[in-house]
């Protein structure tokens, strides 16, 4: 009768290939010397780089199994244990082998229930680990008290460039331990700390070591009610600060007062390239503001403002604004209400812009007036490549506008007219316009009202690599 210890290795091999990633991983492991030889030499075993093992109600006792495994385990870069119910004692399991692990990059511990002292776990081992890159403790409810954990841990740490601690209510008390730990740290190059209720406070904190932290490139702060006063914060900050390219506002109530001061600071600011102003009342006024800093902002190449309060007026002061601007690449209005003399606006700027690749105008009440200014403009526009008017009023008559457009444009490559109104007739438009077209290669025509004869047609038309999705 053959043990592990005496059978031979080929037979092994065989009983490890019916075997799923969980197990090879944790429980052949540390059976016996020899399998352990054996399976450092098993092909599957040494090129298991990435583990998803996330929903599985593991609990603290499944953490540990993991936990063993990774102190012999020369290959795993990436693991994930999401929403599993570790708990503390999870993560103490977790945090032991990551004192002596050397290969683990990036780990994923969002909605674990680890709290502050499953988060002071994680930061003791930080203190010691010299690999990991990435951590992602979402949802944990750590509290301002594991936040101060982590951020003493960021204070010694050389090695961490990401952490995600969003939806963890650290608070402004908690704000101001990751502000205290910005200012020394000198890696982490990354932090998202979106729906923890710092609010103006916690944003005076982050600002301040903003002015100092020369690191930081992306930072998301959306959905933490900072307000008007915590965006003059930060357009303080942003005057001085020379690193951050990437910053998240959104969903912040900020108003159109706290969008002036951003775009203030875009007036002088030159490192920050991609600014997220979603989901924040910002109206007409706002919009001018934000519009009078792209005259002279040189560095924004995208800009988000979707689902705000900006009408028609606003949308002019943006377009005003794409005649002279240079450098923004993608601009995000989607819910918003330009209506069809706002879509006029942008059209009539895109006749002149060369630089605007990306426009997102989803559920912008635009109808087939609007798309027929649109369609106008794309006649003569050489750099815009994607378009998204889904979720608009266009019917037959606005199709056939964008229709008439696509026989000349040649440099479209993704068009969205999903969830309007155009029906056979406008489908049966814009399938003539392809039989010509050379350029479009992403159509979406979903929820349309298209037929399955005319949805046919329009195959039939494509006749090249293009991707159609119609529904």
């Amino acid at each position: 009768m053959h043990t592990f210890s005496t059978l031979p290795v080929e037979l092994v091999y065989r009983i490890m290939d019916h075997q799923n990633d969980r197990t090879l991983f944790c429980s052949m492991q540390n059976i016996c010397r020899r399998l352990n030889q054996i399976l450092s030499t098993y092909q599957r075993y040494q090129t298991l780089t990435t583990l998803d093992l996330s929903w599985n109600q593991m609990r603290a006792e499944g953490a540990q199994h993991i936990a063993n495994a990774l102190r012999t385990n020369t290959t795993l870069a990436t693991l994930h244990l999401i929403e599993n119910g570790i708990g503390a004692k999870g993560a103490q399991h977790i945090a032991d082998a990551l004192r002596t692990n050397t290969t683990l990059t990036t780990l994923h511990l969002g909605r674990n229930r680890i709290g502050n002292e499953g988060a002071q776990n994680i930061a003791d081992a930080l203190r010691a680990n010299a690999t990991l890159t990435t951590l992602h403790l979402i949802e944990n409810r750590i509290g301002a008290k594991g936040a101060q954990h982590i951020a003493d841990a960021l204070r010694t740490n050389a090695t961490l460039t990401t952490l995600d601690l969003s939806g963890n209510l650290i608070g402004a008390e908690g704000a101001h331990h990751f502000a205290g730990a910005l200012r020394t740290n000198t890696t982490l190059t990354t932090l998202h700390l979106i729906d923890n209720g710092i609010g103006a406070k916690g944003a005076q904190h982050i600002a301040n070591a903003l002015r100092t932290n020369t690191t930081l490139t992306t930072l998301d702060l959306s959905g933490n009610l900072i307000g008007a006063e915590g965006a003059h914060h930060f357009a303080g900050a942003l005057r001085t600060n020379t690193t951050l390219t990437t910053l998240d506002l959104g969903r912040n109530r900020i108003g159109d007062e706290g969008a002036q001061h951003i775009a203030n600071a875009l007036r002088t600011n030159t490192t920050l390239t991609t600014l997220h102003l979603h989901e924040n009342e910002v109206g007409d006024e706002g919009a001018q503001h934000i519009a009078n800093a792209l005259r002279t902002n040189t560095t924004l190449t995208t800009l988000d403002l979707d689902r705000n309060r900006i009408g028609d007026e606003g949308a002019q002061h943006i377009a005003n604004a794409l005649r002279t601007n240079t450098t923004l690449t993608t601009l995000h209005l989607i819910e918003n209400r330009i209506g069809d003399e706002g879509a006029q606006h942008i059209a009539n700027a895109l006749r002149t812009n060369t630089t605007l690749t990306t426009l997102h105008l989803i559920e912008n009440r635009i109808g087939d007036e609007g798309a027929q200014h649109i369609a106008n403009a794309l006649r003569t526009n050489t750099t815009l490549t994607t378009l998204d008017l889904s979720w608009n009023e266009m019917r037959a008559e606005g199709a056939q506008h964008i229709a008439d457009a696509l026989r000349t444009n040649t440099t479209l490559t993704t068009l969205d007219l999903g969830r309007n109104r155009i029906g056979d007739e406008g489908a049966q438009h814009i399938a003539n316009a392809l039989r010509t077209n050379t350029t479009l290669t992403t159509l979406h025509l979903n929820e349309n009202e298209v037929g399955d004869e005319i949805a046919q047609r329009i195959a039939d038309a494509l006749g090249r690599n293009i991707s159609a999705k119609m529904v």
